[in-house]
Parts: structure tokens; sequence; C-alpha cells
């Protein structure tokens, strides 16, 4: 969960870019693929990296990350500091990729930070899966700080899979009310609040301090069973600029929530099936996870309380040849099977794990005790050599708010469309650039490391 505390600050963010800034991002990034392109067309059959013979990650058969180009090469190509008397060309590479965070927002000013995503393997990667690890340090001119660690680490032969995260920030959540913005008849006054049929814009401040780990034991090929504990405590938690009642406050009375500060501690348990091929930029294969989570008073929970989790994802490779050619599909679920959450803990847009569902909404625009998600994505190639690639996608959701909403019943769409430029062929790591429509007048631009899903 802790990409939700990343793309709280990086989903919709453009949107309110001042003319002149969106011409120098766009002016930048259409030089930097101009130039690439170009020198990726004159070198593509130049490329060869030796050192990458025993290191490289096998990207499909009958293609090796020789004939691949990325952004390291690229900066290779047109520094002019380079020696020209040496050959780099076998010097190792490193899996590490680091990012700027350089955002704008209204609400939480400009950002800076930088992250970093890297990949290792731990054993034969005939039989062993990739180990990912993340961290990032991010602050913003409004005294807005997150920073975290993050691991999935797979031992030697899968036996063990362990995924862990670490997350202390200071953060601005934007809340538009519960259920799908469909309005109700006859709502009460607090009813109103709740379904917030206009989407209303509140701004939520508080404080996180989250840890999670868990540990699955492979008990088949690809079939995992897992176990793990969350603590995650919210403090100086209030709604600024609002007057009135907010829906994080009518939600609380009615739930018995203290509304300024909650914890959600528990345990999980957890089934994993796993077969894709990458876990940056799947070409093929299935993914699918399967937590109870279970709040617990004796850990510490504010409440006792029940969610179930899915995630299934599936991709078809459409071409042998052309591997970066995929059709994505991604369905994820959180359901109540009892008791109930803190309103900030509420599933939603862009509530899951990785914080990367709802593309074309802004993080919790809608949200519910229940929520479901589905979306579709087409992936296909511009460059040869994988430097450049794009995207098709398109998403609907549904919850079940308690006051109107029905999951299944009511769905919201949004679709867009993103480029994709070769981050790291190492680890198949992509910068991921998506412009996305959505209902309600939203709508924005999303960048990231490695793939939505």
């Amino acid at each position: 969960m802790f990409y939700f505390y990343t793309y709280v600050f990086t989903a919709y963010t453009f949107t309110s870019l001042k003319t002149n800034f969106k011409h120098l991002i766009f002016f930048l990034l259409a030089n930097l693929i101009v130039n690439a392109s170009a020198k990726a067309q004159i070198n593509e059959n130049l490329l060869h990296l030796d050192s990458l013979k025993k290191t490289n990650t096998e990207v499909v058969p009958n293609q090796t990350t020789d004939s691949l180009y990325d952004i390291v090469d690229l900066f290779k190509d047109v520094n002019p500091f380079k020696s020209k008397n040496k050959d780099n060309s076998t010097k190792k590479r490193s899996a590490i990729s680091y990012l700027p965070n350089i955002n704008y927002n209204p609400s939480i000013g400009f950002q800076i930070g930088v992250k970093a995503v890297g990949g290792l393997y731990l054993g034969d990667r005939e039989n062993t899966s990739m180990s990912v690890f993340a961290t990032a340090l991010n602050y913003t001119t409004r005294g807005i700080v997150l920073g975290y660690l993050f691991h999935d680490t797979y031992t030697r032969e899968n036996k063990w899979n362990l995924k862990g995260s670490l997350h202390i920030a200071k953060l601005v959540g934007l809340d538009y009310g519960l259920g799908l913005g469909i309005p109700l008849e006859d709502a009460t006054h607090e009813e109103y609040i709740l379904n917030n049929p206009e989407r209303t814009r509140f701004v939520n401040n508080y404080t996180i301090y989250g840890l999670s780990e868990r540990i699955y034991r492979q008990l088949a090929d690809n079939l995992f069973l897992g176990a793990g504990v969350y603590i995650d405590l919210k403090r100086n938690i209030k709604t600024v600029g609002a007057s009135g009642d907010t829906p994080l406050e009518i939600y609380s009375k009615r739930k018995g929530y203290n509304a300024i500060m909650n914890n959600n501690n528990g345990l999980m348990l957890n089934l994993q099936y796993m077969t894709r091929d990458n876990p940056n930029s799947a070409y093929k294969g299935i993914y699918t996870d399967v937590v109870l989570r279970a709040n617990q008073t004796w850990l510490g929970s504010s409440q006792e309380g029940f969610q179930l989790l899915t995630d299934f994802r599936k991709y078809w490779q459409l071409s042998t040849e052309i591997p970066n050619h995929v059709l994505a599909f991604w369905y994820y679920g959180s359901y109540n099977v009892g008791g109930d959450l803190g309103y900030l803990d509420l599933p939603g847009t862009g509530k899951d794990p990785y914080a990367r569902s709802g593309r074309g909404y802004t993080n919790g625009y809608f949200r519910g005790k229940s929520f479901a998600y589905g979306e579709l994505e087409y992936r296909f190639p511009i460059l040869r050599n994988q430097f450049l690639s794009g995207v098709v996608f398109g998403n609907l959701q549904t919850v079940d708010d308690e006051i109107g909403s029905k999951m299944f019943k009511q769905w919201q769409p949004a679709g867009g469309a993103g480029l994709r430029i070769l981050f790291n062929k190492l680890t198949r790591t992509n910068l991921c650039i998506d412009y996305a429509y959505g209902r309600f007048g939203q709508k924005g631009l999303f960048l990231g490391l490695n793939e939505a899903f």
C-alpha cells in the first residue's frame, strides 16, 4: 500500500500546470525522444554489452538486452565528456533506476524528490523470480514530506517470498465523499454530504506511520501461502478549509471512530499464484493475490474489521517476434466481510496496494465499504529496439457505500493513452507518461516508473 502515499502526490498533479511549464516539459520530452530515436536507429546494430551475457535479464527467447536501447544508453551516446579512447561497453550496468520526482499541484505546491527502483535475482533465473525494491523521499513547498522503503523478495528457487514496506509521511488527501457521485433520492442532510453528488472537493491533512511485512512459502510451482502483520497509525487528521460538516466527520461519528486519530492494525492471510515473466513489465503469464485482512483490537486497532482483497492480472503476448506487443487485463477488488474501517482506510480509487488503479481520477475520488475495479490495456511497440512504446487503456469502477451506490450495479468509466520510454533494460523498467480522462471533468497527466499493472 506504500504507493498510495506516493501517488497522492503524483496522480492528477499536472492538470493545473501553467502553460509555459507545460510547453517546457513537452519541449524537453520531445527532444529526448527525437534524439533517442535517431541515435537508436543509427546504433541499433552496434549496441552491445558483453557483461550482460552473464548478468542480464532474458526478456524472451531470441531477444537479449543487447538489442535494446534505454535512457542509460542514450546518455552514454550523447555524453560530451565520455572517453573516446576507452571502450566502456563492457562495464557492468546497474540494475537500479533513479527518477527525480518533480511535480506541481495547487493543493501541495511544488514537489521535489528522488525515487529509486531496482531489481536482482537471488537464484538461477530459470527458477527464481526477480526481487524488486524501491525507496523514495519527497518534499513539497507546503511542508509535505514522504519517505518509504519497499521490497518484494524471492529466495532461491522461489521457496520463500517476502513482501514489506515502511513509510512515514505528512500527507494531503483529496476527498470527494462516498459512492460514485450518483445523486440520492430523498437524502437526509448527512447523506447528501456523504454522497456529495456535485463532487465538491475536501482536503484532509494527516500524518501516518506504517509498516507491513508478509512471508510466503511455496506450496507448489508458482503457488504460495503466506501470512503477515501490518501497523498503520494516522494522527492529526483534519479537513482544512471546510465550513460545516464534512464526509470524514459524519462517517466517523456514524461508525464510532475518532475523527482526529485512528489505528488500522491487524493480521493478513495470503494466497498467491504467479506465472508472469517480469514484475515491472510483464509480457505473458498470470499474477493472482488473495488477501484476508483482519483488524485486531488486541494489536491496537481502533476497531475490528475484515476485508477480503483480490488482485488478478493476466497478460497475453500477441507476437513472439515483437515481445512487448501485449494485451493486459487487471481486476482488483476489496470486499467488506465484517466490521468497519476508518474513513481514510476505506477502499476506492487508487487505494490498491500500488496505488495505480483509476487513471483518469484523483486518488480517493470514489470510495466505499467495498470496491471493485477492472482495466484493459493494449501495449504496443513504436521503435523496434523498444526505447519508445505506447499504451491505450480503459477502466471501470464500482463501489458499495451503504447509502445508495451498489456493487456491480453502477459503474464509472475512464480511459486514456500514454507513452513508454525504456528506462532500464536490465529490469525492464519503463518511464510511464499517461494522460487519462474520467467523468465529472476529471482528467490529468500520470507519471511513474513501471507499468500500472
